[in-house]
């Protein structure tokens, strides 16, 4: 209901920000030198009493005696000429010379478990190439799940075998791959940090050879030295293991079984010995690509005559652990479309990055992502909204030196189709390794406009993060601190202070099971808005904690496990004003043993509108200022994603400034045949106002064809209700040789003007080729 009393009146919460309320602020002046000083006179007091806190609970910990001894599985190296024929079956002489490890250990549904079926693993090596065998044995081999065919295509829904290789021993970082009965192949990289990301964008060069029979279905696996970048010096390397059966949703790993470790910690990996210090050869990589397309307008221009254009990407490994890589006329016309959103909210939505160029290595950049203040976006660098800039080329520079995790791109724009002149983009991050499982970091960007009309734009930010895997024991605790300012980019000047133009805050994070907590504190300044970066919502301070508890139910055949949530979002303005204040509540969510969930959420919303709020931009459904206080609750519920026929339905009805709106969502996925997946997708929002009543409509439909791993066919056609565009992409996917590949891909859009027909806005057909050559 509109116009409520004060969202919230926790007397501890208050005297909180009261405290924060009398804490002298700085405003320097605007020179440079004094904004540095500024800069580094304000870090050490926002995080001095939450370090010196962590430093008395973590540090003796991080700094006491040694580890207990990790797992390690030894590699044998090939005799000189022997060679393995992959097919998938190990029958070779020379795996059986392999000592297999075979010590896993359960992690769902019983932790610390006897896995119900064996697996065995075997590594091998010769001059260029990593091998990995393994014999995934089931006694029933017909309940074997491969659903899935396309490279990188999620494997929710099928047996698996997974592991990552933590070439650099860091404990922080390590490559991901994945396979499954059908030979899917998935790669990645992964980062550690404030919650682990995989970044499936990263496509190595390798090959997996997949066999099924009596046994279950065992795999051979070829990496290439040259696909790694690693440590010269050490014949040493970080390994772990983890399967899936999926029609018992069980898992289980070689090494990190607890709930709270996991594959994807390398902190909990064990050891690969005996590789005798592999080598990259020369370590230069020619990617030549070309293209041809044609574009048709028909409600305007016509069609512009067929245009061709070739490209290169050059890369080259510096060291081992380090390599660089040059691009020119770059293009990236195989990138998948957006998902349709409509926005009903007040700020802009943040679509995520697709263009394989910025998403490989991508992770090096990652700053403080849990929090948001977001000094790099990728998507501003060739894109105007989602129209594509032409770019002329860059370089970037990815991989370690010495201690440090270092990341560098340089990338140079054409003029735009809407007039922005040429730009050059900069971005360069260092990140430093310290204790035993922590990092200290800088971020800097740079923005240039060609001609006089805008300065050249500067942002810097650091970062601290303070994890450990050892607390209590065996506990995770992570402490994230970060602070980030830009120059002024206005012409002339804005006259707004560096406090202004600012970001900074605090994280503690106990990701563990059953208990799972994290709170977070951070303060937007009112002229925050990095060239180079992105910020939806600014001037706000925002306080954010989270409790989470999730026991598995040991006695019960039919529940996995049950889970209870609070979470609370408190948001002011930078003089404590509450402008949003959001409680939620996850009174129950159930997670069946056959992989089935339910979950219900209770919602309390406080919004305190500053200036009046158009819905749909279009002067119809506009909000007054003021103050509104709403509730509602959310139910949802998720199939299985094994079965033949899968899908999540949700439905949310919450009070809407002054009236009420309801969301519906559901999406079904059908798979009548390995390598076909069908998924429709429908969201609705009724929205009822005094204004009056609207609603929108958002339809998807993705069906994609995965005639083998390496061949794949997709469709994909969205329409809403709001921009009346109807939108299909259709793309022809051919891995010849992984590194080598064929995409042709055809887009159309259509305008439907009410009830009348359709009637074509664009086409464009695009034929690119790319080939892979290392030296």
């Amino acid at each position: 209901m509109p116009h409520g009393r004060h969202p919230f009146t926790n007397m501890e919460l208050m005297r909180m920000i009261e405290r924060f309320r009398q804490e002298p602020r700085v405003q320097p002046p605007a020179d440079t030198p004094r904004q540095a000083s500024a800069i580094a006179g304000r870090i050490p007091r926002f995080v001095a009493c939450p370090l010196i806190g962590w430093l008395c609970l973590v540090a003796p910990v991080e700094l006491a005696g040694q580890d207990a001894p990790a797992k390690s599985i030894q590699a044998q190296r090939l005799a000189a000429g022997e060679t393995l024929t992959l097919d998938g079956r190990l029958d070779e002489g020379a795996w059986q010379r392999a000592t297999p490890i075979t010590d896993f250990v359960m992690q769902e549904p019983v932790e610390g478990g006897e896995p119900s079926e064996r697996t065995e693993v075997r590594v091998m090596f010769d001059g260029d190439y990593l091998y990995i065998g393994a014999m995934l044995h089931d006694s029933e081999p017909d309940g074997v799940k491969a659903f899935q065919r396309r490279w990188d295509q999620g494997l929710g829904t099928d047996d698996r075998f997974m592991w990552i290789l933590d070439t650099f021993g860091d404990q922080r970082n390590a490559y991901f791959f994945e396979i499954n009965p059908a030979g899917l192949m998935g790669d990645g990289l992964l980062k550690t940090g404030q919650g682990t990301s995989v970044n499936k964008a990263w496509n190595g060069i390798w090959r997996a050879w997949v066999d099924r029979g009596a046994h279950g279905w065992s795999t051979e696996i070829r990496i290439p030295f040259r696909t790694l970048n690693f440590r010269a010096d050490s014949d040493e390397w970080g390994i772990n293991f983890q399967r899936t059966i999926r029609r018992r949703n069980e898992e289980m790993l070689w090494s990190g079984h607890r709930r709270s470790q996991g594959l994807v910690r390398p902190q909990n990996a064990g050891k690969l010995v005996g590789l005798g210090r592999p080598s990259q050869g020369l370590g230069l990589e020619a990617i030549p690509y070309a293209i041809a397309a044609n574009r048709s307008v028909p409600s305007g221009s016509g069609t512009s005559p067929n245009t061709a254009k070739a490209g290169i990407d050059l890369n080259y490994s510096l060291t081992p652990k380090l390599r660089a890589g040059l691009t020119f006329n770059t293009d990236f016309a195989e990138t998948e479309v957006d998902n349709r959103q409509v926005n009903l909210t007040r700020f802009p939505l943040v679509f995520p990055e697709r263009r394989a160029f910025f998403l490989e290595g991508a992770s090096v950049f990652n700053f403080a992502s849990a929090s948001g203040p977001n000094p790099f976006f990728s998507r501003r660098i060739g894109l105007t909204g989602s129209a594509p800039v032409p770019i002329l080329g860059g370089a970037k520079l990815i991989g370690r030196a010495g201690a440090q995790d270092v990341g560098f791109i340089h990338m140079r724009t054409r003029a735009a189709p809407n007039g922005t002149p040429p730009e050059d983009f900069t971005v360069a991050r260092v990140s430093r390794n310290i204790l035993r499982e922590s990092t200290i970091g800088l971020i800097y960007t740079r923005r240039t406009t060609d001609g006089d009309s805008l300065p050249d734009r500067h942002t810097l930010g650091a970062d601290l993060e303070m994890s450990t895997s050892r607390f209590l024991g065996n506990r995770n605790l992570q402490f994230q601190a970060f602070a980030v300012a830009h120059t002024d980019g206005t012409p002339g000047g804005s006259g707004t202070s560096l406090s202004d133009r600012s970001v900074r805050g605090l994280r503690l994070n106990f990701p563990n099971r059953p208990w799972e907590a994290h709170v977070s504190y951070r303060e937007f300044g009112t002229a925050y808005d990095p060239a180079v970066g992105f910020a939806p919502r600014i001037g706000l301070r925002r306080l954010q904690p989270t409790i989470t508890y999730t026991p598995l139910v040991t006695r019960s055949r039919f529940i996995r496990d049950v889970s209870w949530e609070y979470e609370l979002e408190y948001l002011t303005d930078m003089d404590f004003v509450p402008l949003t204040v959001d409680h939620r509540v996850q009174p129950l969510r159930l997670r069946f043993e056959t992989g089935d969930v339910i979950s219900t959420r209770l919602l309390s919303n406080f919004e305190r509108l500053d200036s009046p709020f158009d819905v749909l931009r279009d002067g119809q459904y506009v909000i007054p200022v003021g103050e509104y206080q709403n509730f509602g609750y959310r139910v949802e519920a998720i199939s299985a994603s094994f079965r033949r026929v899968s899908g999540t339905a949700s439905y949310q009805r919450l009070g809407f400034w002054t009236g009420s709106k309801s969301d519906w969502n559901a999406d079904i996925t059908a798979r009548p045949l390995p390598g076909v997946n069908v998924t429709a997708n429908y969201g609705y929002s009724g929205v009822s106002l005094p204004e009056g009543d609207f609603s929108t409509q958002l339809y998807r439909l993705f069906a994609g064809v995965d005639l083998t791993p390496l061949v794949s066919l997709n469709f994909n056609v969205q329409y809403d209700n709001v921009s009346r565009i109807v939108g299909t992409q259709n793309r022809l996917v051919w891995i010849v040789n992984p590194g080598n590949s064929i995409f042709f891909v055809y887009q159309q859009n259509w305008l439907n003007p009410v009830q009348d027909r359709l009637s074509s806005l664009e086409r464009q057909g695009t034929l690119k080729v790319n080939y892979t050559h290392r030296f």
